[in-house]
C-alpha cells in the first residue's frame, strides 16, 4: 500500500532538523498559515467560476 506524497515529505533535510528541534519559529508558522489562506481563497475563485459557468450555459440553454 503506498501513500501519497505530502508537504511533510517533500520538506528538506534541513527544514526537518529545524522542527525536530524543541523551538518554534513563529515566522515559519505564520508563512505557512498565509500560504494556507492563499490556495484555500485561489480554490474557492476556481470553485465560483466553476459554477457560474454552469449557471450561465444553463441559462444559455433555456433561452434556446
Amino acid at each position: 500500500m503506498e501513500f501519497k506524497n505530502t508537504e511533510i515529505d517533500q520538506e528538506t533535510s534541513s527544514e526537518k532538523q529545524k522542527y525536530s528541534g524543541s523551538k518554534v519559529d513563529l515566522n515559519n508558522l505564520i508563512r505557512r498559515v498565509k500560504e494556507e489562506e492563499k490556495r484555500s481563497k485561489r480554490q474557492n475563485i476556481v470553485i465560483s467560476a466553476a459554477a457560474l459557468s454552469a449557471i450561465a450555459v444553463f441559462g444559455i440553454i433555456l433561452t434556446l
